[in-house]
């Protein structure tokens, strides 16, 4: 895989001297085209081996292009804060928005080649997490970044060489370390690594360009050239380029479904709900203070339903049982211009909840494959690939010991009509209320066709839905709180032995 980047390739300072200006006047029009339009975020990723010019090669990016509108992004040991949240959070928050340039310094693929080598991660897992990997490169190119991963490539002669000639130089010497001889005793392992890493992850839609690092003219103008003509081509094209996607579900002939199975008609009395709903609240109160939860445990909840289904009064009666100062109420609208500039995921990423923590979404991310798929906000092929992505993204959020638990709160369309004329009649509620509230009724068979694949396809064993029947508020409140309990106390029986109720 190195064989091309090992054959002394050399560019004389002639030669790079009179290419230079017509690639930086060419890299700034085409920046700047990019910028105007905005259709597309580009996403340079930096690797490899101790002094191949990384550093150099970012520094020299920043001064052929408008540095205003680029950002680096370096990353080594996770704080904290980052390690108390799923691995990828602090890569989605570092992703440049639409029209601008990040250049990413360490990426997610440094750990896990770190700690392959330090023999901290095995194989399979190695590969697990380069499945991953893979995924999430796929959705940013779905979603219209221009993703460029370069490796820059040293033989370890080369790379000896290399690092005694930055240690003689006063200007460079700094960069040189103890760590960095060091590194150079693990050349092997570190080139086996790597040749598997870039071997799985060289995609079609995010391949690797393996750079020699030798010769810092050549490198210069080789990752400049890449990065102009990429650029070029993107903004060339019309459209964007996506991974292919099944069709969509055919669904029975009986018209049978996760909906239309459901018992609407469940009640429970006011002196029973009174009773019951006290139960759960303070079950749920110790749950949330138990040191195993605190400890080591997240919790996202996820709130959808037919609009006037009671999500608002569920998720008060939730937040009535917990501290203010450990969740987090996420309301969801329309995506802001900050929002629509980031992959569809980016403004739920930013939410995510820290160890100990809860985040209530009041909507989520299943507004991609429910409202933006029935009213036409995105195209089919963006909702039918969404399954998958919110799928992954669930899985992270588990991997990192965070209980994610999903409730559809169900009504007929004969009661919503009703909360509708009452909420139009009662001053207080008015505000809850729009013309879109109706607009959304006669798409009702849409909706419960996009809930019914939403249901098939994102219902799995580590968050799974919940559908509650909620033409009776009291008992949905009750079935919402109960089912929260009783996926904490298994989360954490799992933990540590058997959860004991006081």
């Amino acid at each position: 895989m190195f064989e091309s980047a090992e054959l002394g390739h050399k560019v004389d300072k002639a030669t790079f001297k009179r290419e230079v200006p017509k690639l930086r006047a060419e890299l700034l029009d085409v920046q700047y085209d990019m910028l105007q339009n905005k259709e597309f975020p580009v996403v340079i990723l930096i690797s490899g081996v101790d002094g191949s010019g990384k550093g150099e090669t970012i520094n020299l990016l920043y001064s052929w292009m408008d540095p205003r509108h680029i950002s680096t992004l370096a990353f080594s040991t996770p704080s904290d804060e980052e390690t108390s949240r799923p691995f990828m959070w602090r890569y989605w928050r570092a992703l440049p928005p639409k029209g601008k340039v990040g250049i990413f310094a360490g990426s997610w693929y440094s750990q896990p080649i770190t700690d392959r080598i330090n023999g901290d991660l095995r194989r399979p897992a190695l590969d697990e997490h380069l499945d991953d990997i893979n995924r999430f490169e796929a959705m940013l190119v779905n979603e219209g970044a221009l993703v460029l991963k370069f490796w820059f490539h040293l033989s370890k002669d080369g790379q000896k060489q290399r690092l005694k000639a930055l240690e003689k130089d006063p200007r460079t010497a700094w960069r040189v370390t103890k760590e960095s001889y060091d590194r150079l005793k693990t050349y092997g392992r570190l080139q086996q690594v790597a040749g598997h890493v870039l071997r799985v992850t060289n995609t079609a839609h995010a391949p690797w360009i393996i750079v020699e690092g030798t010769d810092d003219e050549y490198r210069s103008l080789t990752v400049g050239r890449i990065v102009l003509d990429a650029m070029k081509r993107r903004l060339s094209q019309d459209g964007l380029q996506r991974v292919p996607v099944a069709p969509p579900i055919v669904h029975p002939i009986d018209n049978k479904n996760v909906l239309s199975e459901l018992d609407l008609k469940q009640k429970l009395s006011k002196k029973d709900y009174e009773t019951q709903l006290a139960k759960y609240q303070a079950r749920l109160s110790e749950l949330v203070r138990d040191p195993r939860f605190v400890g080591k445990r997240s919790l996202v909840l996820v709130f959808e339903g037919s609009d006037a289904a009671g999500k608002g009064g569920s998720i008060r009666r939730v937040a009535a049982a917990m501290d203010a100062r450990q969740y987090q109420i996420i309301p969801i609208a329309a995506p802001t211009e900050e929002e629509r500039a980031q992959p569809y995921l980016w403004r739920f990423w930013r939410h995510l909840p820290r160890t100990g923590r809860a985040a209530i979404f009041d909507r989520s991310w299943y507004g991609r494959v429910l409202v933006e798929r029935v009213e036409g906000f995105c195209t089919e092929a963006d909702w039918l690939r969404a399954y998958a992505e919110i799928n992954d993204f669930e899985h992270q959020l588990a991997d990192s010991g965070a209980i994610v638990v999903k409730f559809w709160l169900q009504i007929s369309a004969d009661e919503q009509l009703r909360r509708f004329k009452e909420r139009q009649a009662t001053e207080f509620k008015r505000f809850k209320i729009t013309d879109e509230d109706w607009r959304n009724r006669e798409k009702w068979d849409d909706y419960v066709t996009a809930v019914c694949d939403m249901v098939d396809r994102t219902s799995t064993g580590l968050a799974p839905w919940t559908l509650v029947e909620a033409n009776d508020k009291n008992f949905a409140r009750v079935k919402v709180l109960k089912t929260l309990c009783e996926r904490l106390e298994t989360a954490l029986k799992d933990d540590d032995g058997k959860y004991t109720e006081k």
